[in-house]
């Protein structure tokens, strides 16, 4: 199911460097109770996000939010550069506002949201859980926006793993129709997105099937770490092969006991937990991409 050149935006700082960068399968992945959590860090503290200012007396802070999840109402506050003859830039809360109406008007709710942000403010992650869903799992969406022209807004399709808040991503990021010109129509291009994300849903939910039926032997499971890690060039943190291999022959979970691909593929998103939220889910969205691609013995 889930996720090749490196994308454009991450030849780009975005604060702390990493080894490199939507089971969207161990929930991933994207994290845990981490997203309920934002940390606050006062204005002096370098590599902040610049926030706009806020009418409700509050005392002055900024988001370091590389580090951290933010809420909705945090992202709200990151400033967006003003627009050129050539481009105009979306605020990221914007793109969550209209987002969230698109899936409501499709009768579809949100039920748990997490966002990060680069340290400059410029680009941003997003996660939102969705109301629909499977046995053992719930249908989610991942989305990035920027404001440099590092990437065009872009979404995809995944889900959440119930027992251990894993995140997995059906493929890559997939961008929203057009740039963002002067005659971009949010509305128009996310309610287009949406259609074909739901149209995503049956193929993922077959693909979770097929991965817990494909039983995959001691050998296959650890040429497919070694492969991830040391072989291909799919930008997985190397640090976390240790990590994936323990997770998968020494599942935390009963669920995950079973030698197949789904389990194979929960201790990735599980162990990509452990990275800072923009890396967890850029890693995320690759792990389909690569697990499709290979073909275990």
């Amino acid at each position: 199911m889930m996720l090749g050149a490196e994308p454009p935006e991450a030849a780009q700082p975005l604060g702390r460097a990493v080894d490199s960068v939507v089971c969207w399968l161990s929930r991933s992945s994207f994290g845990g109770n981490a997203m309920q959590e934002t940390n606050l860090i006062e204005q002096e503290q370098p590599g902040a996000v610049l926030i706009s200012p806020v009418p409700a007396p509050a005392p002055t802070m900024t988001l370091c939010s590389y580090g951290a999840k933010l809420t909705r109402e945090e992202l709200a506050r990151v400033a967006t550069p003003a627009a050129t003859a050539t481009h105009k830039p979306i605020p990221h809360f914007a793109v969550v506002e209209k987002l969230i109406e698109a899936f409501g008007f499709r009768q579809i709710g949100v039920v748990r949201e997490e966002y990060a942000v680069s340290s400059d403010g410029m680009r941003m992650f997003g996660v939102m859980d969705l109301s629909s869903g499977f046995d053992g799992c719930r249908f989610a969406i991942g989305l990035r926006n920027s404001h440099d022209k590092s990437f065009r807004l872009s979404c995809t399709v995944g889900l959440r793993v119930f027992v251990c808040e894993n995140l997995a991503f059906h493929g890559e990021y997939t961008p929203v129709l057009a740039k963002h010109s002067k005659h971009f129509s949010l509305e128009d291009s996310l309610a287009i997105g949406v259609d074909r994300m739901q149209r995503n849903f049956g193929p993922l939910k077959q693909q979770v099937e097929e991965w817990q039926a494909l039983q995959l032997s001691t050998a296959s499971a650890k040429l497919l770490i070694y492969q991830a890690f040391i072989e291909e060039e799919s930008g997985f943190p190397k640090h976390l092969a240790r990590r994936v291999h323990d997770l998968y022959f020494q599942p935390v979970h009963e669920e995950f006991q079973a030698r197949t691909m789904w389990s194979l593929s929960n201790a990735f998103t599980s162990a990509f937990k452990e990275l800072e939220p923009i890396p967890q889910y850029k890693a995320t969205a690759k792990l389909a991409a690569f697990l499709q691609s290979v073909r275990p013995q």
